[in-house]
């Protein structure tokens, strides 16, 4: 049995897509178990640019299974102009199958989303309805994919759900959506979906006892969990690999090898605390050099220092194995670099995260030091070919966090991630 599950470390943005689709080579089944289109992440294959927000990495590589999970929520419109965006690229050969039990992202769940992102206590969404999806599914008033496939239920689903959600609308305010329309709407994508749509947990179960390799690709951070992230600025699934057997309906003794991704220093979007935040000459070069941009928003990124908390805590809830350090490249020319190796919080050192948000925000981050390089090494295909500081830097990071580096990448192409040992 050979199973990989690869989890953002950070506040997402990690650079997972770019490992999924470097692992999906040898892998047989990709599967996305959390999140939406507000996720987003950009592959580089053979000189073109794949931006991905719903379907699995895989889906660029030909003769694999991609499964989009019961954990996900999805947004019928958005899917099916992303399957046709690909298919004008020449990527038309691709196994998918879509979760029964998958939520649906409705028009009123991105206009309740936008109506919330407003004032002091915004929470910095993409706005794409992932949060409203994810209340309905809590609150049991949630339409899913397998409703498309009987017309009588879901006509019964939908006026339910819209009559109260025109009702919350109408007191915001805000427009109210016509019942008709909008089921005719979802039996127009249903034509579209249909082939694809089925049971991915018996599915999977059935990969998993016949030894297949499974890959499992997680949207978001463990930072941004809904329990265990930077709360409230979180998402409202569990991006951790603690969340897969629920998200996908497989018994928890699969996940036992989970590569985290962390980037070489640190990004956020969105609002929250960001202990290692700075902005500067450095900050800037680093965002214009990593292209730090949002895929999903085209948002700037908040660009800090490495912080060995974040990465020892998201070790301790992830179980984290191997860690795979992204955009090394991005720091070739700083003559200093940082990382953190502790808080200070209220004259006291800590070195574990508050609970409350607001005393995150007041956290003074300890750092350590360390000499940069100024050698270009987006050639270098192998650990010892880096420059002496960039390997101390490598297992600074090792030491720092309590996991092994088995991976690092030093540009965006997939011939530029150098692996120290063999994942799948």
């Amino acid at each position: 049995m050979s199973n990989v599950v690869v989890v953002g470390t950070q506040w997402g943005d990690e650079g997972k897509g770019k490992i999924t689709d470097f692992l999906a080579q040898r892998a047989d089944v990709i599967v996305r178990y959390q999140g939406g289109n507000n996720a987003g992440h950009t592959i580089v294959f053979n000189g073109k640019k794949f931006a991905l927000h719903l379907l699995p990495s895989g889906v660029l590589s030909k003769d694999k299974i991609n499964i989009m999970a019961n954990g996900m929520v999805i947004d019928p419109r958005a899917l099916i102009e992303e399957i046709i965006g690909l298919k004008n690229q020449g990527i038309t050969d691709f196994n998918l199958k879509i979760s029964n039990r998958a939520h649906i992202v409705l028009p009123y769940h991105k206009a309740l989303d936008t109506a919330f992102e407003t004032g002091d206590d915004r929470i910095g969404t993409t706005k794409r309805g992932i949060g409203p999806t994810y209340t309905d599914k809590a609150f049991r008033s949630g339409i899913r994919m397998g409703d498309l496939l009987d017309e009588e239920y879901l006509e019964k689903r939908l006026k339910s759900a819209l009559e109260t959600k025109n009702n919350v609308l109408k007191m915001m305010n805000l427009p109210m959506y016509n019942f008709k329309d909008m089921y005719l709407e979802l039996l127009n994508y249903a034509k579209v979906l249909k082939e694809y749509i089925t049971d991915t947990s018996a599915l999977l179960n059935e990969f998993l006892e016949r030894d297949k390799k499974v890959l499992f690709e997680g949207a978001q951070g463990v930072m941004l969990c809904i329990d265990h992230g930077t709360y409230p600025y979180v998402t409202s699934s569990s991006p951790t690999a603690a969340s897969i057997p629920l998200y996908t309906g497989i018994a928890p003794k699969y996940i036992n090898n989970v590569l985290g991704i962390t980037k070489a220093y640190t990004t956020r979007v969105g609002e929250g605390a960001f202990p290692t935040e700075f902005d500067d000459e450095i900050s800037n070069s680093i965002r214009e050099v990593g292209n730090e941009y949002g895929t999903s928003t085209g948002r700037p990124r908040r660009i800090g220092w490495l912080d060995a908390v974040i990465l020892r805590h998201t070790r301790r809830i992830s179980g984290i194995t191997g860690l795979s350090v992204m955009l090394l490249d991005v720091l070739s020319g700083i003559d200093t670099l940082k990382i953190c190796v502790g808080y200070e919080f209220r004259g006291k050192r800590i070195d574990l995260i508050p609970p409350i948000a607001d005393h995150l925000a007041e956290c003074k981050p300890v750092y350590i030091e360390m000499p940069g390089w100024e050698e270009d090494i987006t050639g270098v295909r192998k650990f010892e070919d880096l420059p002496v500081n960039a390997q101390i830097y490598l297992r600074k990071i090792s030491e720092l966090t309590g996991i092994s580096v088995k991976m690092f990448s030093v540009g965006p192409d997939r011939l530029q991630t150098i692996e120290m040992e063999e994942i799948l």
